[in-house]
């Protein structure tokens, strides 16, 4: 097994964290933040946009099963990376799309994998994705973990995380980890 880290920011770490635990050759999905300046933030300092931080996943793949690019091919389908610091009603920093590589290799591929979508026109307007250093990583409270596991009927996971999880399935289906 060759197991590498991402780490992926894409709006709510609920909906983020709902897709990745279903792609086949990810093993783990941990929610936190990262990005900030504060240490030790919680989730109030981060949704109050003051720590820097962006809502993230971490995830553990096996680099054998699925690839770096393949990750993120779904993180740029699955959330839009056109409008800054937002994910829909969700409004602020907390919220960019970014991508936190974890060596220059990493950092390399997420330019070359923007710069092909940006030359194919996948998106009508730019990616304003950002690139960033990692820093250090926070896990969210344990009340994130799994969130859209837990609580399928609550109004957000209804409305916005069941909805995106829906079109991962759609438009990833060949990802998808076996039942």
């Amino acid at each position: 097994m060759n197991r590498q880290t991402a780490i992926l920011a894409g709006g709510c770490f609920w909906c983020t964290e709902a897709v990745f635990v279903e792609v086949r050759g990810v093993l783990a999905v941990e929610s936190g933040y990262c990005g900030g300046h504060v240490s030790d933030p919680t989730y109030e300092a981060v949704c109050d946009g003051d720590t820097g931080h962006a809502e993230a996943v971490r995830i553990e793949f096996d680099a054998d099963e699925i690839g770096y690019e393949t990750l993120l091919e779904i993180f740029f389908g699955t959330h839009d990376p056109t409008t800054p610091n937002r994910q829909g009603n969700d409004i602020g920093t907390q919220y960019r799309s970014a991508i936190f590589p974890l060596d220059d290799d990493q950092r390399q591929r997420a330019e070359a994998v923007i710069a092909r979508l940006t030359a194919e026109q996948v998106f009508d307007v730019p990616i304003v994705t950002t690139i960033e250093e990692s820093g250090t990583w926070y896990p969210a409270e344990s009340g994130h973990r799994r969130f859209f596991e837990r609580n399928p009927y609550q109004g957000y996971c209804m409305a916005v995380v069941g909805p995106k999880v829906a079109k991962f399935r759609r438009t990833f289906a060949s990802h998808l980890r076996q039942r």
